[in-house]
Parts: structure tokens; sequence; C-alpha cells
């Protein structure tokens, strides 16, 4: 059953219940002249779920449940005859007012949304500008030093090569961010998709003279991941950790586990985030770093939820900081 109907079935419910409630004799009259006002749950219910043709439903429906009220020994002065009609028009009146400024807040949300898609968008085209000029800079300048005849040709190709994996790494890094994620899950040994991670991550650390310490089990450990994504998502938060690292320092790559999920703990010796950044830190295209595009960290963490994991992070200045990821370590947690 969908919302809708539920939402239906609730205020037709309610609506029988108030009018039994005020037709039971079991009550005083005196009493019963407070179950009237209880004709306004429904009609706030439908106010709130509904758009303007089906509160008008909801209006329709609760006054056709209060018109017996107007016969019989309900009714037998001018002022309880009054009474009825009052509140019939209130209760219209309450609807069209609760309607209108409910009608008022849905666009001003959509206005908001559609105003934040835009400027997202023109986040995106901003970064992705600015992060494609310097590599199609070089590109033009050698390519025209090629034309001319001039310079060393091994090292122009060669930098034409490296800029055009810039920008290709680019353009992924966006495309990765904006669709859904396509996740193929497998008994993977979790270990070795770590390691694979730190070695593509080793080249880096040796050239910053940083030392990647790993401290694995040592029996094979099987989770049910997408061993690709999980794979980037650790090159990312590896990556970040050796690039706040000062030479001679140590990145720690721990792993433990328990009954319920396996800890991947990556803890480095740098000199931590403030409130600021850490508080962006996952906030799309917020980087410190001058050829960052913003997005390992979103990345990772989108990667990360999608296999019903968390991944948390925690710095202090001087000291470092700590990526924390837990991922279900049982098939049925997936």
């Amino acid at each position: 059953m969908s919302r809708n109907n539920y939402h239906i079935l609730a205020i037709v419910t309610l609506t029988l219940l108030i009018t039994y409630l005020h037709f039971g004799n079991i009550w005083q009259y005196s009493q019963r002249v407070v179950f009237e006002e209880l004709y306004y749950l429904p009609l706030l219910l439908g106010v709130l779920r509904f758009r303007l043709k089906g509160v008008v439903v909801t209006w329709l429906i609760v006054s056709a449940a209060y018109v017996p009220f107007f016969s019989g020994a309900w009714t037998t002065t001018f002022p309880e005859l009054l009474d009825r009609i009052l509140h019939l028009v209130f209760t219209g009146a309450f609807t069209s007012v609760a309607c209108f400024l409910a009608e008022r807040e849905r666009k001003n949300r959509k206005q908001t949304e559609k105003e934040r898609y835009l400027a997202g968008i023109g986040q995106v085209a901003t970064v992705i500008v600015h992060d494609l000029k310097n590599p199609l800079i070089s590109i033009s300048g050698f390519a025209r030093r090629l034309r001319e005849g001039k310079g060393d040709v091994t090292l122009a190709a060669q930098t034409i090569e490296n800029s055009a994996q810039d920008m290709q790494r680019i353009v992924n890094s966006v495309l990765d961010f904006a669709r859904p994620l396509q996740l193929d899950r497998k008994d993977v040994d979790i270990l070795a998709t770590i390691r694979r991670a730190s070695e593509s991550c080793r080249t880096k650390a040796d050239s910053r003279n940083v030392t990647l310490a790993m401290q694995l089990p040592v029996t094979p450990a099987t989770i049910v991941i997408d061993s690709f994504h999980i794979e980037r998502a650790l090159v990312n938060l590896i990556d970040n950790a050796v690039d706040a690292s000062q030479p001679g320092a140590v990145v720690t790559i721990a792993v433990a586990f328990d009954r319920d999920d396996i800890a991947i703990i990556i803890k480095d010796q740098g000199a931590g985030m403030n409130r600021e950044t850490l508080a962006n830190l996952f906030m799309p295209f917020y980087t410190t770093k001058s050829d960052g595009t913003g997005l390992g960290m979103p990345i990772s963490k989108k990667v990360i939820e999608a296999h019903a994991g968390t991944l948390i992070i925690s710095s202090k200045q001087g000291v470092g900081t700590e990526a924390a990821i837990r991922l279900p370590y049982h098939k049925e947690d997936v």
C-alpha cells in the first residue's frame, strides 16, 4: 500500500472514530461537544499530505460526517444551528489558510532546491574549468613547441601524456561522484584489497620519504564487497594521509575484527586539521590542496556507505588524523 493510501485510510478512520464518539450514548451532551473540535485532526493530516484537490476532498469527507449533527436532538435551537454552521465555516477557513501556507512552503522548498541544484552545477563547472586549465595550458604550450620544432620531443610528448592523464582523472572523479554506484559485490579477501591499495600509494610515499606501516592479520578475511570501489576509496584515504605527512613520518594501516564488522584504521602523523576543514571534509569540491578536486573524500564516503559501512574522520592539530572505516563482516548485513 502506498503512503497516500495509508494517509487516506488514516483520515477516513479518524473521521469515523470522531463521529462515533460524537454520537456515543455513553457521554453526556456537554461532553460530546468536545469531540466536535477533533475534526480538525483529519483536516490537518490532509493539509500536510495532499495538495489542493486532496485537501478539498478531505474537507468534504469531514463535512459529510458532520452533517447528521444538524438534525435531531443535536440541533433544536437557533444558537445550536448557528454553532453547526460556524463549525463548517471555520473548518473550511482553517483548511484554506493551512493549505495556502503549506503550498507556499512547498513552492519555497522547491525553489530552494532548484537554486541549490543550479549553484551546484555552477560550482562543478567552476571546479572543472579551474582544474582543467593547467593541463590544457601545458598541452597547448608543448604542442606549439613541437609544431615549431623547438625543445625536447620526448619531454614534450611525456608532458602532453601526463596532462591528458590528469584531465582524465579529473573527469573520472566528477563522473564517479555524480552517477549512482553500480556495485558488483563478491566474496573477497579484504586484506588483499587493502594491500593492493597500499601498493598503489607506495611510490608516492617513497618519493616523500613516508613509511607505510601495515598491521594486518596473517589469516585471510573474506567479506562481501565490491573490491574495485573499496580499493579506490582506500587509495583516496591513504593518499590523503601521505600528503599530510612530513618526510620521515609513518602512515599506519591497521585492521581489527569483531563479531559484526571489520574496522580499517588509517592514521597519519601530520599536522592535523582545524575545525573548519574537518567540518567541510565531505563537502563536494572543498579542498585545501592546490591540485585536488575536492571529490576524493565525498567519493570514499559514498562508496563505504553504499556498502552499509561508516567512515569517521577524527583529527587533532599537531597530532595527526585518523580515518576509521567499518564494514559489515557478514554477508547478510550488506
